[in-house]
């Protein structure tokens, strides 16, 4: 599976993971920014996959 082929199950669960991360009380400046770019990153895929279903629901209902 590619990194944009991801359920929103799967990325949420990063997402969760990088937010977990950033938690941590022990955890470096560059690990902080590293969670932070991972982040967004699957705060982007998951918001792509909730727009395309919304579209897909929006076109069903018409």
């Amino acid at each position: 599976m590619t990194e944009k082929n991801k359920s929103f199950e799967e990325a949420l669960k990063k997402l969760e993971e990088a937010s977990d991360k950033l938690k941590s009380q022990d955890v470096s400046l560059a690990d902080a920014i590293k969670s932070y770019e991972e982040g967004i990153k699957y705060y982007k895929e998951c918001s792509e996959i909730l727009e395309k279903a919304n579209q897909k629901i929006e076109t069903l209902t018409r």
